[in-house]
């Protein structure tokens, strides 16, 4: 049921609107139990039933600080704070806000957001970060770049070890789990992988092709257990120099549909495609317009869960924010509205000096064939003044990935039976009990580089 999500565009009842805006979830969910009780359209049934689950993941998980508490963890985290401060930035859309019961509440993540995007509140720190891992990860992307442009391609042969577990907390033992785990998947640039060990002895291993691939474990939980897999695979890019001189005149007419609510042709995204593209019609300029568009106008934010969301590309272009998937459903979106080929790819970041979730697309040129655009690098680097990795992020990549997905929006297989933490996307696993799907809250997730090897 849950992978019906195109019933998101569906408009919600205008009182069930308004109980939601005030953040009054027990009234809105009380209102939806009794329109459901009532005879109704079934694409609204649809909607209304999603949406029983997105108010009680709003209001329980993702908005836990009132003010009191978001002024304190302020006072505490910078230099020469000022209350007013928290009111300026909430007024000024740098903080993720929404009411609950008619109170303003905070994101989980708003601390964390406000170091990464503002660098005056980086600079204010009490307690300084290290920089140091930072600095060698931009170090090792600018060794790639270098050396793709010398090679023209680079080869790897990574391992990696991934586990999950359920928080001590919500364990129950005795009672029979399911839980996924992500895997890497038959794509463009993967090859020869291999599946070396999964403890305990995993029930399903799904095949290399699956648009979402995941490893699955179903057994009675024992205390204190740990779900995990180890793999390897060859990761192989190529360097591409893109030359729009070079753009066939035919161009291939797949990947070019709406996928809603994501990837939805609105009247608002077709006035901001006409302002971006200005009557231009070659395919790869048009598609460096899009992308130039998203990474010096879309500034880098962490994100609620995405299910919670109600049309992500809309949201994108209407809030000017959005973090790496994010932005890559928008420039998909784009690009499909544009006639260019588009699609999805996530999975994980992978390198000695950082490895966690990441998302980016690839769009399709003729004669050139599939390519990647990564928004959220490309756009960082843009910040940063480093205009070689901006420009190297539209059409290239680099080797440190893990691409476990090539469709938003799909099932497992085998499914899974409750709501997923992310019925979007998949790149640190689901868990579930018979009767329970469990949030991201409920689990801890490790990602972990084991070797990397550089190959011939």
């Amino acid at each position: 049921m849950y992978y019906e999500l195109n019933y998101m565009s569906v408009p919600l009842p205008e009182d069930v609107i308004k109980l939601k805006n005030y953040g009054d979830f027990d009234g809105a969910g009380k209102l939806i139990d009794y329109l459901l009780e009532s005879e109704l359209p079934q694409a609204l049934k649809k909607r209304l039933e999603i949406e029983q689950d997105i108010i009680r993941i709003v209001g329980i998980n993702e908005y836990p600080f009132d003010f009191v508490e978001a002024n304190k963890m302020m006072k505490e985290t910078f230099k020469e704070y000022q209350e007013q401060e928290l009111t300026i930035l909430k007024e000024t859309g740098k903080v993720d806000w929404l009411y609950i019961d008619g109170k303003v509440h905070f994101q989980r993540r708003f601390l964390m957001n406000l170091i990464k995007t503002q660098a005056d509140y980086e600079a204010r720190l009490i307690v300084k970060e290290d920089n140091e891992t930072d600095r060698l990860r931009k170090q090792e992307l600018t060794q790639n770049i270098q050396l793709m442009k010398e090679r023209g391609y680079r080869k790897v042969k990574l391992h990696l070890k991934t586990s999950i577990q359920v928080k001590k907390e919500y364990e129950r033992p005795g009672e029979t789990v399911k839980v996924y785990l992500p895997l890497p998947k038959d794509c463009k640039q993967i090859s020869d992988i291999q599946i070396i060990k999964t403890t305990p002895e995993a029930s399903f291993i799904a095949p290399e092709n699956e648009a979402q691939r995941t490893v699955c474990f179903e057994t009675v939980l024992q205390e204190d257990q740990t779900f995990s897999v180890e793999y390897s695979y060859v990761n192989q890019v190529d360097y591409v120099d893109l030359d729009p001189n070079k753009a066939s005149e035919l161009q291939p007419e797949f990947e070019l549909s709406e996928q809603l609510p994501h990837i939805r042709f609105t009247p608002y995204l077709e006035q901001v495609l006409a302002e971006i593209l200005a009557g231009e019609t070659n395919p790869i300029i048009k598609a460096r317009k899009i992308y130039d568009f998203i990474t010096t106008k879309v500034n880098y934010s962490f994100m609620r869960e995405y299910f919670t969301i109600e049309n992500i590309s809309e949201y994108a272009a209407v809030n000017l924010k959005g973090d790496c998937g994010v932005q890559a459903i928008l420039f998909i979106t784009l690009c499909r509205m544009a006639k260019i080929p588009a699609k999805w790819q996530s999975g994980l970041y992978v390198s000695q000096y950082y490895t966690g979730c990441h998302d980016w697309a690839q769009f399709y040129i003729a004669p050139y064939g599939w390519l990647f655009a990564d928004l959220s690098f490309g756009g960082g680097a843009r910040r940063n003044g480093d205009l070689d990795r901006w420009n190297y992020y539209f059409g290239n990549l680099d080797i440190f990935r893990m691409p476990a997905n090539s469709e938003i929006q799909t099932d497992f297989n085998p499914p899974k039976q409750s709501l997923r933490a992310d019925p979007i996307d998949n790149q640190r696993g689901e868990f579930e009990y018979e009767n329970q799907g469990l949030p991201y809250a409920y689990l801890d997730v490790k990602q972990e580089l084991v070797a990397m090897e550089e190959l011939v």
